[in-house]
């Protein structure tokens, strides 16, 4: 937690004017009960009107002077708080960038989601706290036991002994919060991470009529984080009345003892009055101590969550060529995997193993198997979103590892299973690929991709608004912007990840002869459980458990691989492998 102030330094400026004019604030109330007192002693006593309103008055100028510092203060202290919350999301953001699909796979997006939005939000509250109270509320209090030892020594040691006995307690209960605190926050991302499934995958919840198991998980869960909650919750609740318990017995010694004085002429009315006030004083500001470092205590837990989400380094250790300046001859491979095995955190067993194929400028390369065979997994090692196991995958002659990931994915276009549109233009959302591209150049993309129709049909074309998710684009309509995104860039490499599985078989045979005819004559891989998609590439990859079942071209497969042939026959008939 201390290590974030580091982004506090850019607002120094504003984090020393908050407790500063907080420390003005509180210098005036120390002063009120010594106005009071002479008023009492004075004033009252010798009936002395005009010393009465001539003091009054000096009360009301302390209290406008306060309550002005006090707002100055909690404007430096808002703007701080507020830019220090933005600078460490803008650097936790960038750094989830960064980390491999390896770290995101094992850490979760949950987790992740939590930490950008309910850690931040926490901890912002409680540096904004902090600022305004943590030197504040200790001032008071000591300054309140100073003042205390200028009107009597004696009565302030009722002060000293009672500000003891309260540092115990507050920092005790302080001490035992934080671990626990700890534990709230990974209860709380399980409790989101099972709601966020939930509200996924409601449709297949409702499906197959699993709501009532469904909700008594969740209950489970959430009856579990708010036991917990409960608990640390009633034990940091004692911290309030155990305080006002101390401090309301210290003011009764003090107006015993103070009283006996009273009698004997030793102290006057309003000195007995002032040191009222100032136990007061301190009872109020302990108590805001106390939920102070409660909610410091929760920021403390917040805080070390996001300095650790902060040190994790990407697993992957970047290239330094650039893959935009990688040159090859026409007949030499542009893709190669050479004895590739690729493994999961986690998994017992590869998911690839002993892959070697090459591709070459202009080719289609057709990658076929059944469900969980590793087909995205292959096409994942190309653009380095997964590293190899054992083996190597080449660009161009040289291994990926080589190239820095940002100019390896310049290169690649990619086309995910999952189409994924976000909210903006149809412009915005394709410009992804090139934001320099002018709308012709984006037409053509469109165009190549069968998804004129689609973007003609919207009213005002480009400009047309995409809701988030593309939720008002049906699935195909979403894969063919996401292919006509991945064409403006005009890669090198053109992936599509099974993107074309909600299109019909005319579009789909319109979109691979517009593909094959790009002038730019991309390497194109098409992963597909069809073999309608894949039947005529230059070269058709059979995959079976992770393992190459046969490489060649359809004909050929049909004689040499079991697996394609069976594949080709569910879909096709038998009589169909004659034709």
């Amino acid at each position: 937690m201390i290590k974030l102030l580091k982004y506090l330094k850019m607002y120094s400026l504003e984090a020393v004017l908050g407790p500063l004019f907080k420390l003005l604030e509180a210098t005036f109330e120390l002063i009120v009960p010594l106005v009071v007192a002479a008023i009492i002693d004075n004033g009252i006593k010798n009936s002395d009107k005009p010393y009465v309103i001539k003091m009054s008055m000096v009360l009301i100028l302390l209290a406008i002077i306060g309550y002005a510092c006090a707002v100055t203060a909690q404007y430096f202290a808002a703007k701080a708080s507020a830019y220090f919350a933005a600078a460490v999301k803008k650097d936790l953001f960038r750094n989830i960038q960064n980390l491999s699909y390896d770290q995101i796979d094992t850490m979760g997006t949950t987790t992740l989601i939590t930490r950008m939005t309910s850690d931040i939000n926490q901890v912002q509250q409680g540096i904004n706290l902090t600022l305004r109270l943590l030197l504040r509320s200790p001032f008071v209090v000591f300054g309140a036991m100073i003042m205390a030892f200028t009107i009597d020594f004696h009565q302030a040691l009722i002060f000293v002994v009672t500000i003891a006995v309260l540092s115990v307690v507050v920092f005790g209960i302080m001490l035992w919060g934080i671990p626990r605190y700890k534990n709230i926050q990974e209860l709380l991302d399980k409790v989101l991470g099972l709601t966020r499934e939930n509200l996924s995958g409601v449709r297949v919840i409702r499906a197959f009529g699993l709501e009532k198991s469904e909700a008594e998980n969740f209950n489970f869960r959430n009856e579990k984080l708010t036991g917990l909650q409960e608990y640390v919750g009633r034990i940091s609740a004692l911290m309030n009345p155990v305080t006002y318990v101390i401090l309301n017995f210290a003011i009764i010694i003090l107006l015993k003892t103070g009283a006996d004085k009273v009698y004997t002429g030793l102290l006057t009315t309003g000195a007995v009055v002032a040191l009222y006030n100032y136990m007061s004083q301190i009872l109020v500001e302990l108590v805001k101590l106390a939920n102070l470092i409660m909610n410091i205590t929760r920021s403390f837990a917040c805080g070390n969550r996001l300095q650790l989400m902060l040190e994790e380094k990407s697993s992957m250790i970047d290239g330094k060529l650039d893959a935009r300046k990688a040159t090859c001859d026409e007949d030499e491979a542009v893709i190669t995997f050479e004895n590739v095995c690729m493994r999961y955190v986690g998994d017992s067993e590869d998911s690839l193993e002993g892959v070697s194929f090459y591709a070459k400028k202009g080719e289609a390369i057709g990658i076929i198997g059944g469900t969980g065979s590793g087909k995205t997994t292959l096409i994942n090692l190309i653009p380095r979103f997964y590293d190899v196991s054992h083996g190597t995958v080449m660009f161009k002659g040289r291994d990926v590892r080589e190239y820095t990931t940002e100019s390896l994915r310049d290169v690649i276009g990619i086309v995910p299973q999952k189409a994924a549109l976000f909210k903006g233009t149809i412009r915005d959302n394709l410009k992804w690929g090139n934001k320099n591209a002018s709308d012709e150049e984006i037409m053509e993309a469109v165009k190549t991709a069968q998804a004129l129709e689609v973007v003609k049909e919207k009213k005002g074309e480009l400009s047309a608004m995409v809701t988030q998710s593309g939720r008002n684009f049906s699935g195909g309509q979403k894969q063919r912007l996401t292919i006509a995104r991945a064409l403006v860039k005009r890669p090198e490499v053109l992936i599509l990840d099974d993107s074309s599985s909600a299109l019909d078989n005319m579009t789909d045979k319109n979109l691979r002869k517009a593909i094959s005819e790009l002038p730019y004559k991309p390497v194109t891989f098409i992963v597909s459980q069809r073999a309608a998609s894949v039947r005529f590439c230059d070269k058709i990859i059979v995959l079976d458990d992770g393992k190459v079942d046969g490489i060649g071209t359809h004909e050929q497969l049909l004689e040499k691989s079991e697996t394609y042939r069976e594949i080709f026959e569910s879909q096709f008939g038998k009589e169909a492998v004659n034709e």
